[in-house]
């Protein structure tokens, strides 16, 4: 099993980047695809972004389409998130987790989750 720890969310403004990292330990980052999800108050959580165990492939939802840039550097066992031209929309806590064999769009495809990181955009 994996342990995952997201950082780099609070406060910032429409309009602006949104770099977050998700921290993995305690297994082999490298065996797993990578999703970030997010969840907005009183909604379902849903997929944003996915990433394949080597990098080389990348599910995007369409509701971020043209705004996200994922990436991963298994060296350093971390996963990132780029959101470019924040959107009050934007709003929800951001989830990292990892899947044991493919890039999913469902939760129950995913294995393991971070706790989560709050991430509020003003306008």
């Amino acid at each position: 099993q994996v342990q995952l720890v997201e950082s780099g969310g609070g406060l910032v403004q429409a309009g602006d980047t949104l770099r977050l990292s998700c921290a993995a330990s305690g297994g082999p980052f490298s065996a797993y695809a990578m999703g970030w999800f997010r969840q907005a108050p009183g909604k379902e959580r849903e997929f944003v972004v996915g990433i394949s165990r080597s990098g080389g492939s990348t599910s995007v939802s369409d509701s971020v389409k043209g705004r996200v840039t994922i990436s991963r550097d298994n060296a350093k066992n971390t996963v990132y998130l780029q959101v470019n031209s924040l959107k009050p929309e934007d709003t929800a806590v951001y989830y990292c987790a990892a899947a044991l064999v493919y890039i999913g769009r469902r939760i129950d495809e995913y294995d393991f989750w971070g706790h989560g990181t709050q991430v509020t955009v003003s306008s």
